[in-house]
């Protein structure tokens, strides 16, 4: 008898795994398609590349706010998550901490007009800004941490000064096909090396 009970709390989890899983793959989905075509594609190129009916978006996703922020907060976490497995997966903590900049740099050249979207509703934008740096301040603090501790990079830069830096090399990087800033950050990662 108290199989049967823990059978249907198994049932009950893997369904909601399912339900996680496929909300991610959703989430991917349109933050594929906000890169190529912007926060106001419509809703249907979403579905149609998620493989659900736009009826499935609409539930999880009553207005289109509602679907920016969860795409974005979704991008927050794979950054997040990507620097710990980077570290630890890497050759060097420089290494990883270069790889992990290339995926931050991505994140914030590619959440095209994300702040317009959020503009209507500025608390909004400003309480998903402290989510933003909540998240990645702490991976990026680990992943300099480690890269300083391995004697590899100096010492005398904080994670907010780093990632406001790369920031700021990125403004406008998305609306001007002539700039590229993938390279000027190379460049500032390969700066905080050492010299021997």
């Amino acid at each position: 008898m108290n199989d049967s009970g823990h059978n249907g709390g198994g049932a009950a989890a893997s369904k909601r795994k399912d339900a996680r899983r496929n909300q991610q793959t959703l989430l991917d989905a349109a933050a594929a398609v906000f890169v190529t075509s912007g926060v106001e594609a419509p809703v249907r190129d979403i579905a149609a590349k998620a493989g659900v009916g736009m009826g499935t978006i609409y539930r999880h996703f009553p207005t289109r706010a509602d679907l920016v922020i969860a795409v974005y907060r979704h991008q927050v976490e794979a950054c997040a998550e990507a620097g710990p497995a980077l570290l630890a997966a890497g050759p060097t903590p420089h290494a990883a901490l270069g790889q992990w900049v290339r995926l931050f740099v991505d994140f914030l050249v590619t959440k095209h007009g994300l702040a317009a979207a959020m503009q209507a509703d500025n608390t909004g934008f400003e309480a998903l800004h402290a989510y933003f740096l909540d998240r990645l301040l702490p991976v990026c603090t680990e992943l300099l941490d480690a890269a300083v501790a391995a004697g590899e990079i100096r010492s005398d830069l904080t994670a907010y000064q780093f990632m406001r830096g790369i920031g700021n090399l990125c403004i406008g990087a998305e609306t001007d096909s002539r700039y590229d800033a993938r390279p000027l950050v190379e460049l500032l990662v390969a700066g905080l090396r050492r010299p021997h």
